[in-house]
């Protein structure tokens, strides 16, 4: 493989997601003053970034925390939400240089979010393991800082602010869900069932009695099986 056909610059990546870190200081900011808002100390708030990388993932967590949920519980749900990592993660490993070392790409799995991996997709070049860092870089430390920002400020804005600004991260939910389905209708539906679902689980007597994170799970994979049974994707003929 010829040098110049691998993508191996610390600098390029940082550069290319610049926009990504910036992006996720805006949106972690929600995260921070919710968590610390459901009685998670700031520390703890910052620490649960740092180690994580799913906004999706994150808050449902900490809706668990909050309900006392069991391990199994939180371990099933968080199973469910962040599945696709491991279909994306299987994706990019496509591109990778082949000369990366197994401990490098458990590195770069932590830090392959959706939206560093759409960046990384589109490359034409071979991805070595220096660009991955640098690309990775803002962006953790950009959902890190915006935590701390979101934490301290979330004991010292007033309520009315702090709710407005909580909306911001189902904003970025509606930003990732709108493009697609309005190119391809079936997301949209899929959405729309997994809506229904979800109403049904909150008002039918008896399944409104199921804890949050199994009405989670059975929302999001009765959707998606339904979606897949009714919406098919067709294989392309060769």
């Amino acid at each position: 493989m010829q040098q110049d056909d691998v993508l191996n610059r610390f600098y390029k990546g940082l550069q290319d997601g610049l926009p990504i870190g910036l992006g996720y200081i805006s949106v972690s900011i929600t995260f921070g003053m919710l968590a610390v808002s459901s009685g998670i100390p700031i520390w703890g708030a910052v620490l649960i970034s740092m180690t994580n990388l799913t906004s999706a993932g994150q808050l449902a967590g900490i809706s668990l925390i909050c309900a006392h949920a069991s391990m199994l519980e939180m371990a099933l749900t968080q199973l469910v939400i962040n599945i696709r990592y491991a279909l994306m993660s299987l994706s990019l490993s496509q591109k990778l240089d082949k000369n990366i070392s197994i401990p490098k790409r458990l590195l770069i799995a932590f830090g392959n979010s959706d939206e560093i991996f759409a960046l990384a997709s589109t490359k034409k070049q071979t991805i070595g393991a220096r660009y991955f860092y640098g690309l990775m870089c803002c962006p953790y430390l950009g959902w890190a800082l915006g935590t701390l920002i979101g934490a301290v400020a979330g004991g010292l804005l007033p309520e009315n602010v702090r709710s407005a600004l909580g909306m911001a991260i189902y904003g970025m939910f509606a930003a990732v869900i709108v493009p697609p389905a309005k190119h391809f209708h079936p997301i949209g539906k899929v959405v729309l069932i997994a809506v229904v679902l979800s109403c049904i689980f909150a008002w039918v007597p008896g399944l409104n009695q199921l804890s949050m994170g199994f009405v989670i799970i059975l929302c999001g994979v009765g959707a998606a099986l339904l979606g897949a049974y009714l919406f098919p994707i067709k294989e392309a003929q060769g």
